[in-house]
């Protein structure tokens, strides 16, 4: 180094040294990280196939097992599992398409009706609208529902879809068939010394996702069954359509219900009235708070154990990044990492807290 360097370099606090060293360290760590999500994002299809294959087969895994114990093949156990889990999909939306079919009469004129309902009440009730902008927010709902009239881009956003649906359900049953196997194979590239850690976190890992999904599909049946029983004892139509509705949501965690509930109190107020729309509103808030006050303290507490900060920011990140699939497979993918986290530093202290192995020394002193 040149003198001119030293003296320069001595002039320099040292604490300024270390602040300079660690932002450049993160900001190289920020490059890194930018860059593996901008890959991820490219190809989002095949990672939320991956994901969403690795969650059902959390849901399906124990079911997979049973038929397995019926000394069932492998590969016959994975795709009577897979075969069960289209069946139920498939089922649920050909019930709904026929209810919807069966009632489009009776709901064109539940319609009509409401919309005009509406009309009289924006007119004579609290806003006071007249006539010229009412005329304007019925333009704006058109031209908005055209634009969301599917054209190409949906055509080739459904063909996508229906690509990663494909995937999901194939790799699903691979990983129902060969998961246990293929993680036997993965370990053995992890060097000796660090294997039972790594174990030890995917296990902790793991163990937090299965309860999370089963956890949420009990609280998806709650929700449903709760505000589907609202719906059909105030007679509101599409009430299958929207215990469907509800049940998906349910999956993406505070937001989801929320969604689900508008809809549900949007369409009581449409086809029966506002008194209507207010019971199904009270049911909703109902519901909601058993699940927030007994359901989730219960069942998720012990999978999840984020904070509802954590639980926002990871809701927000993931649907900026894969939209409504970003966020379903946010929180469960916060939890994996924080219990891997976890259960690789309790492996290591566990492994730190063993007395160290007798010595060549140790055994000829003995003797």
């Amino acid at each position: 180094m040149r003198p001119d360097s030293v003296r320069l370099a001595a002039r320099v606090p040292g604490w300024l040294l270390t602040a300079a060293a660690v932002i450049g360290c993160l900001l190289v760590v920020g490059a890194g990280i930018y860059a593996l999500i901008r890959l991820l994002v490219v190809i989002a299809p095949v990672v939320l196939a991956i994901v969403a294959a690795l969650l059902l087969s959390a849901l399906l895994g124990p079911l997979a097992r049973r038929l397995r114990a019926l000394r069932l093949p492998a590969w016959l156990a994975s795709l009577l599992t897979v075969l069960l889990l289209l069946l139920v999909l498939l089922g649920s939306v050909v019930l709904i398409g026929v209810r919807v079919l069966s009632q489009f009469s009776d709901l064109r004129r539940q319609l009509a009706a409401g919309l005009r309902r509406l009309h009289d009440m924006l007119v004579s009730g609290p806003l006071h609208l007249d006539e010229r902008q009412i005329t304007e927010l019925t333009n704006a709902g058109e031209r908005a529902l055209r634009s969301a009239i599917p054209g190409p881009a949906a055509a080739a956003n459904a063909a996508e879809i229906l690509t990663a649906g494909v995937l999901t359900l194939l790799l699903l049953f691979f990983v129902l068939r060969d998961g246990p196997t293929a993680w036997q194979r993965a370990t053995t590239l992890v060097p000796q010394h660090r294997r039972t850690r790594v174990t030890a976190a995917a296990a902790a890992g793991w163990h937090s996702v299965t309860w999370y999904v089963r956890g949420i599909v009990v609280i998806a049946l709650v929700d449903a069954i709760g505000i589907g029983i609202a719906l059909v004892v105030l007679r509101v139509p599409l009430a299958l359509a929207l215990v469907l509705l509800t049940f998906i949501a349910a999956f993406v965690p505070i937001v989801g219900a929320t969604v689900a509930g508008t809809v549900a109190v949007a369409v009581a107020f449409v086809a029966r009235g506002p008194t209507t729309a207010l019971l199904v509103l009270a049911a909703v808030l109902l519901v909601q708070q058993l699940e927030g006050h007994l359901l989730h303290p219960l069942v998720m507490r012990r999978a999840v154990r984020l904070h509802p900060v954590v639980t926002l920011l990871a809701i927000g990140v993931g649907t900026l990044l894969a939209g409504i699939a970003g966020a379903v497979v946010a929180v469960p993918t916060c939890a994996f990492v924080y219990h891997a986290v976890a259960g690789y530093r309790a492996a290591a202290r566990a492994e730190l807290a063993l007395p160290a192995p007798p010595t060549d020394d140790d055994t000829d002193a003995e003797e």
